[in-house]
């Protein structure tokens, strides 16, 4: 496997493929993309880039090709399940050049969470997973996910997709942990912009974002700092309150509701 991730001293970073037409046609709302930046990132993994493909074999090999090459983690969620568009286990296996057969550990899970349930020719489909690849543990249905050197595919219903992980975090690489501070200013981002971008420059460690608000029919702006670097932090977090006084604006402390 190559990796051309972009380079950060003490940086993991991830990318997110979510697979499924239901999503893109709005029929469901997606309920992953907050929880698994969470969980990242007090992990010390930083959440680069989300896709989202439709339950389409090619679409999706593609961007696990592309995405499992361009970063340290690739997680996709979705497809996994027991009916007949539930191709991503396939089209990991072909991503891979790998073949795809049930998989006796992932029958033991199953019966083992459900020892009196019938396993179904469709249930039986949930037991099948590429070949090299680790079970993902589910403690909440038993049908597993896995991964695949760099690649964790798990389940797209988000209580399933929380409990894999649980349970493959501790396998994972982490990187130094993300801090991060927001500070509420009350003035439109317009005016808030051009003073956060010399702020920038002079911390090209810290992330720096800025986003507007609507509150009560009055504006402002939400400027949030992140960083690896607490000291890096702590002068540019500094440094924005020097910019937020000598322009004039009001703001508070979002962490704490300091003034």
């Amino acid at each position: 496997m190559t990796n051309d991730e972009p380079k950060q001293p003490g940086s993991v970073t991830a990318a997110l493929l979510i697979i499924g037409d239901e999503i893109l046609s709005g029929r469901t709302q997606d309920r992953n993309i907050g929880h698994i930046a969470n969980v990242l990132s007090e992990a010390g993994i930083s959440l680069r880039e989300v896709r989202i493909v439709p339950d389409v074999e090619c679409e999706i090999i593609d961007a696990v090709n592309s995405l499992r090459r361009r970063y340290r983690y690739l997680f996709t969620t979705g497809g996994i399940g027991p009916t007949h568009d539930d191709i991503t286990t396939d089209a990991i296996g072909r991503a891979f050049g790998v073949a795809v057969n049930e998989d006796e550990r992932a029958v033991e899970a199953m019966r083992k969470h459900a020892p009196d349930a019938k396993l179904s020719g469709r249930r039986m489909r949930m037991a099948r997973i590429p070949e090299g690849a680790t079970l993902v543990d589910n403690i909440v249905s038993g049908a597993p996910g896995y991964m695949l050197e760099n690649v964790i595919v798990m389940a797209g219903i988000p209580r399933i997709m929380q409990a894999m992980m649980q349970a493959v975090l501790p396998r994972l690489e982490k990187g130094r942990k993300i801090a991060a501070r927001q500070v509420r200013v009350d003035a439109p981002e317009g005016d808030v912009a051009p003073g956060l971008a010399a702020l920038q420059t002079a911390f090209p460690s810290v992330q720096i974002g800025s986003y507007p608000f609507y509150e009560e029919g009055s504006v402002g702006t939400y400027v949030v700092l992140r960083s690896v670097e607490p000291s890096d932090l702590t002068r540019a977090l500094e440094d924005l309150w020097s910019l937020i006084a000598e322009q004039g604006f009001a703001a508070s402390d979002a962490d704490d509701g300091k003034k």
